[in-house]
């Protein structure tokens, strides 16, 4: 891991969480979009090099009481394998463990291999009970 690796709680800049988004092969958003997301995160953990790039990012949203969506795991691809992606749900694991009211449900959308990371903190796969879905607009 790099020496000089800044960790926040703060919200990138949408522009550079869509450039964050597409080199580390995320969906693309819309800009205003990601104004709106930014701004109504519940929590957010960036990391950022010694030049103040965003290199790697998680977020948390959701109704901050019953359920809790992780998004937004994204590390820049010259950043990858350096346990950055680590960094950014132990923050996450964090905030849930101190914040998350008792029976809540915190879930994510896993992308193979990456779901292998999830599972070390205590996610599982929801099939066949239930299968996540969803919706583009």
């Amino acid at each position: 891991m790099e020496k000089n690796i800044e960790v926040t709680h703060t919200s990138p800049e949408p522009e550079e969480y869509l450039a964050l988004r597409a080199a580390a092969g995320l969906s693309p958003r819309d800009l205003e979009g990601a104004r709106i997301a930014l701004r109504n995160s519940i929590f957010t953990v960036v990391l950022r090099d010694s030049d103040k790039r965003l290199i790697g990012m998680g977020r948390i949203i959701g109704d901050g009481g019953c359920f809790y969506q992780i998004v937004d795991i994204a590390v820049s691809p010259d950043h990858q394998g350096k346990g950055y992606s680590k960094i950014i749900m132990s923050e996450i694991m964090n905030y849930l463990d101190e914040h998350a009211p008792k029976n809540s449900y915190a879930s994510l959308i896993a992308d193979v291999p990456a779901d292998r990371i999830y599972r070390k903190y205590g996610f599982d796969y929801t099939a066949p009970q239930s299968v996540g879905m969803y919706k583009n607009y």
